[in-house]
């Protein structure tokens, strides 16, 4: 199959927009009435003005609570939304304009939404894809084998879909997503409803076929775990408007610049012990100090001096910690840090939302 070659980035959006128009009336028969002729509308803001790079081949994640404007991105990006206002271009394509050129370079993953057949095996499915896309059989036939081997498929394949169960029926879902090997990739809570080891291997699908065929992702989900393992890059949106855009470890430092120290100690920790930092918890013999990472180094060697130490580990909050913080109170509680101003060159500044 030929390489395709696309200017840099795969996903470019400056000044996106997406403005709802909705009908509001109050409750009640009279008001039902009222509203036949004297109709009430309102401007509802799903996404303002928010501009964004994505290179080649690289995996970002989406973030923000519910209602933030993360699906809606999506759907303007992967052309299934016009947008109100701004600009968008995938792989040098308008998106919304439907091009099949694009189309058969992109595939969007959705949680718990169907594509498979449910009453004839999933590979009866994959045949329909591969006419759809127009992926010539030799090609379908390799492609075919190299994801059911890094997907682990095996007899899965010829197993009506309605008998597999939920990870293995979001496994084939994802083949069925993968087989025209789309150089952009939009999964929006892909993850959801599947177990733990389930989503576990899913993150490892990804994570292989972005090494393997230099895919750009764009990720959209709630599961912490999806996030810190997939992307070093995250975007989080509220209210339509994007108010970060940089790496997991920078946000750590400017939201939550301490370390947390976990100890155990030969008979137990002693008086005293919040002389050496703030005492966040006590479990099964072990206590955990936060401290400030500048005051990291001492305390450790102090706690070592001191204390007859049997075990102690030192490290960064949880990221569902920082994420919770975020959610509770913004950007500005921590440190009153001005984010609009946090970039990484040679990105520029981005904003949205998801309703």
């Amino acid at each position: 199959m030929t390489e395709m070659k696309y200017p840099s980035p795969a996903i470019r959006v400056r000044n996106l927009s997406k403005t709802y128009v909705v009908h509001e009336r109050e409750l009640g028969l009279v008001a039902a009435l009222k509203s036949l002729y004297n109709r009430k509308f309102k401007e509802v803001h799903a996404v303002e003005d928010v501009s964004f790079d994505v290179s080649q081949g690289e995996m970002i994640a989406f973030l923000g609570p519910n209602g933030a404007g993360k699906t809606t991105t999506i759907k303007m990006l992967s052309g299934l939304l016009y947008p109100s206002a701004g600009e968008v271009s995938v792989l040098g394509y308008k998106p919304f304009e439907r091009d099949k050129r694009l189309l058969k370079q992109l595939s969007l993953i959705m949680g718990r939404r169907d594509q498979l057949i449910w009453d004839i095996p999933a590979i009866e499915s994959f045949e329909f894809f591969r006419l759809l896309y127009g992926v010539p059989k030799q090609d379908y036939r390799r492609i075919l084998d190299d994801l059911s081997d890094l997907m682990e498929l095996g007899p899965l394949l010829t197993k009506p879909v309605r008998n597999l169960s939920l990870g293995e029926r979001m496994k084939c879902e994802l083949v069925g997503a993968l087989l025209h090997t789309p150089k952009v990739l939009f999964l929006d809570e892909p993850t959801l409803g599947l177990d733990i080891l389930a989503q576990h291997k899913f993150r490892d699908y990804i994570r292989g076929y972005n090494q393997r065929y230099g895919a750009t992702i764009v990720l959209t989900s709630h599961y912490v775990p999806d996030v810190e393992d997939l992307c070093d890059r995250v975007v989080f949106i509220d209210q339509g408007k994007l108010i970060f855009d940089g790496s997991l470890s920078s946000l750590v430092n400017r939201l939550m610049p301490y370390k947390l120290i976990t100890i155990s100690i030969e008979g137990g920790s002693p008086p005293g012990m919040e002389s050496y930092g703030e005492v966040v918890s006590r479990n099964n013999g072990h206590l955990t100090l936060q401290v400030g990472k500048k005051e990291t180094v001492g305390v450790t060697s102090r706690l070592v001096s001191n204390l007859r130490i049997k075990d102690l580990v030192v490290k960064d909050p949880p990221l569902e910690d920082l994420i919770k913080h975020v959610y509770k109170h913004g950007f500005h509680s921590a440190e009153q840090v001005e984010v609009r101003h946090w970039r990484r060159a040679p990105r520029s500044e981005m904003e949205d939302i998801d309703r």
